[in-house]
């Protein structure tokens, strides 16, 4: 099967532009062909056009359009927030995000860390070179 992300109740998705840019956000339900209504913990439950969000793997059971206290009940019984901190897709983000808030001396310690780190592959890499050719 080519998809395995569909549109369906508890699907939680990324939310990919606009205001709530980068939020974790669930499909409560299904209002359109292009429109779903959306809801997270910290948010107000709002409909959001399907193209502004990502679908994820990660899948929570609810019913069609259930009460807040409900949604983050099931929520923190399916782990979603663990679950997404532990995926590549959201460890990535949380990298960007941490890089994005450094600052100059910061990202000046990053350069000569990866410079030293370089050097040291280089070093490496001629001892095991030198090691194969003797």
């Amino acid at each position: 099967m080519p998809f395995k992300r569909y549109v369906e109740i508890g699907r939680v998705g990324l939310v990919n532009y606009g205001k709530e840019y980068g939020r974790i956000v669930v499909i409560v339900d299904v209002i359109d062909q292009n429109r779903a209504l959306v809801d997270a913990p910290d948010m107000v439950r709002s409909q959001m056009n399907f193209k502004r969000i990502s679908l994820t793997d990660i899948k929570i059971d609810i019913n069609r359009v259930p009460k807040k206290k409900a949604l983050i009940e099931a929520m923190e019984k399916a782990d979603v927030k663990n679950k997404w901190e532990n995926s590549s897709w959201g460890r990535r983000l949380i990298v960007q995000k941490r890089r994005a808030a450094l600052n100059d001396f910061d990202r000046f310690k990053l350069m000569l860390a990866k410079i030293k780190r370089g050097g040291l592959i280089r070093q490496e890499l001629a001892k095991l070179k030198k090691e194969s050719v003797a």
